[in-house]
C-alpha cells in the first residue's frame, strides 16, 4: 500500500502540491459551495470531458483558499491509470483509511471523488462516510451517467445527495476564456464551434475534430459499449449520429428503427430504443417530451433530441447538412438547461412552442427562429404564443442584428443576449 499512497499523494495538495483549476467556472462553484458545510452529498454529473474534474479541484481549492487544512482534502480521480488498483468500495476504503493514518487529519474531512462509478458498490463509501455522526465528513462526488442515481440507489441516498448537471461551456464562459466581446460574430463562432473546454486550447481544426472524435470514442466505448456489453457497436454509432444530425426534429423510435431496417441493418425497435437510452444516459443527447399546454400533460409519442454540445456536429459530421436554424434551437435549449429549467416541447391548437420551459413558479415560452426575415416568418414564429391566453413570459429569441419591439408581450430577444432574461 505504499506505493498507492505516493501515487495518491501525487495527486493531493499536501505538501507543496497544487491542482490545475483550468477556467474558473463560478456559475457551478458558486452554486455547489452553497451547499457547503452539510452532510449532503454534492453529486456533479455529466458527459465524460466537459470539466467536472476541474469543477471538483476548484472547490478543493475554495476551500483550502477559505482556510481548510490542505491535510484535509482527499481526492481521487478514478479515471486515472494510476488509480487502476480501485476497483471496488474495499478497495477505496483501504486507501482512505491509509491517507488518515499517515496524514493524521484533525477535525472535517472533504473527500473528492471523481468517475465514482468506476468503483463498484461505491454507493457504500460515499454513504457510510457521509452518514458518519462519529466523526465528520464531507463528500463530494462525480459521474458520467445519469443511471448513476436511480433506483435502489436514489433509495439508499434518499434526501441525502443535492445533484448538478454540469454542461461544456455557455456563451458566456466562452466569452470569458476567449477574452472576446458579446456580440453576434462572438456568438456566431461560439455555434461554429463547441464548448467542450479542450478546445480552446486546441489552435488548429484538424487537432480539435481528432479531440472531439477521441470523445465520442472514449464515452461510446468505457460509458456505454462496456457498460452494456453492447454486441453491435456500430449500430450504436450510427444511432448516435443519426441524433446528431436530426437534432431539434420531432423523432420516434419506431421511425429511426425503421430508417436503420430499410437502410438493411438487422435491428429491432428494442435494440434501437435500449442504444438511445444509452445515449441519453451518457449525457451525449437530452430527450425533449411533447406537452400539451392547454391541458397541462405530456404528450407520448415523437419526442426530440438536442446534442450536448454542437461539436460533434461541427467537427465529424459537418457534411449532413444541419442548418443554422437547427443549431440555434439546440444552444437555446442547452442555454435553457444549463438555468435550471424543467423543457419540454409545446403544442396548442394544432401549433408548436418550442420550448415550455419551467422552473419552480416560473413558465417561460420560447420560440427559437434563424432570422425574422419577413412578415410570414414573423407571423409564423410569433402566432403560436399568441394563442396561449396565460399572462407567463413569452420570447422569441432569433439571430437578427436589430431586436425588434414587443408585440402583444413578446420580447424578442437577440440569442447573444438570451442569457440576461434567464
Amino acid at each position: 500500500m505504499d506505493e498507492k499512497f505516493e501515487v495518491l499523494k501525487n495527486y493531493n495538495l499536501w505538501g507543496d502540491n497544487t491542482l490545475s483549476l483550468g477556467y474558473t467556472r463560478t456559475e457551478y462553484t458558486d452554486k455547489i459551495y452553497a451547499y457547503k458545510g452539510n452532510r449532503l452529498i454534492k453529486v456533479l454529473v455529466g458527459q465524460r470531458r466537459v470539466g467536472k474534474s476541474f469543477i471538483l479541484r476548484q472547490l478543493a481549492s475554495r476551500l483550502v483558499g477559505n482556510g481548510v487544512d490542505k491535510k484535509n482534502i482527499f481526492f481521487v480521480n478514478c479515471e486515472l491509470v494510476d488509480f487502476n488498483f480501485l476497483k471496488t468500495y474495499q478497495d477505496l476504503d483501504e486507501l482512505f483509511k491509509v491517507y488518515k493514518a499517515r496524514i493524521k487529519p484533525q477535525g472535517r474531512i472533504y473527500l473528492f471523488i471523481d468517475e465514482v462509478q468506476n468503483i463498484e458498490g461505491w454507493e457504500r463509501v460515499v454513504n457510510s462516510y457521509s452518514q458518519d455522526y462519529v466523526k465528520e465528513y464531507e463528500v463530494f462526488i462525480s459521474g458520467s451517467n445519469s443511471k448513476m442515481l436511480s433506483g435502489e440507489l436514489a433509495t439508499l441516498l434518499s434526501g441525502r445527495y443535492v445533484s448538478f448537471e454540469i454542461f461544456p461551456f455557455s456563451f458566456r464562459e466562452y466569452m470569458g476564456i476567449t477574452q472576446k466581446e458579446q456580440t453576434k460574430q462572438s456568438f456566431m463562432e461560439y455555434m461554429g464551434s463547441g464548448g467542450m473546454p479542450e478546445l480552446f486550447m486546441l489552435p488548429e481544426p484538424e487537432l480539435k475534430r481528432n479531440y472531439i472524435s477521441a470523445v465520442k470514442d472514449t464515452v461510446l466505448l468505457r460509458d456505454i459499449i462496456q457498460r452494456h456489453n453492447i454486441k453491435d457497436a456500430r449500430l450504436l454509432e450510427d444511432i448516435f449520429v443519426y441524433l446528431v444530425n436530426n437534432a431539434s426534429n420531432l423523432l420516434s423510435v419506431r421511425n429511426i428503427s425503421n430508417y436503420f431496417k430499410s437502410s438493411g441493418r438487422k435491428t429491432s425497435y428494442d435494440t434501437v430504443a435500449a442504444y438511445i437510452g444509452y445515449i441519453e444516459d451518457a449525457y451525449l443527447v437530452h430527450r425533449v417530451e411533447r406537452y400539451n399546454i392547454k391541458g397541462k400533460e405530456t404528450i407520448a409519442g415523437n419526442v426530440k433530441y438536442y446534442v450536448n454540445d454542437l461539436s460533434f456536429n461541427n467537427y465529424l459530421y459537418q457534411g449532413f447538412g444541419y442548418g443554422s436554424g437547427y443549431m440555434l434551437e439546440n444552444l437555446v435549449y442547452l442555454e435553457l438547461a444549463r438555468h435550471g429549467f424543467d423543457i419540454y416541447v409545446g403544442n396548442i391548437k394544432g401549433k408548436e412552442v418550442d420550448f415550455v420551459s419551467i422552473k419552480g413558479d416560473r413558465i417561460l415560452y420560447v420560440q427559437s427562429t434563424f432570422m425574422l426575415t419577413d412578415r410570414d416568418t414573423i407571423e409564423r414564429e410569433y402566432s403560436a404564443l399568441e394563442v396561449i391566453d396565460d399572462n407567463y413570459e413569452k420570447i422569441v429569441v432569433s439571430l437578427d442584428d436589430i431586436a425588434l419591439p414587443s408585440k402583444g408581450g413578446i420580447k424578442h430577444i437577440q440569442a447573444w443576449r438570451l442569457n440576461e432574461v434567464l
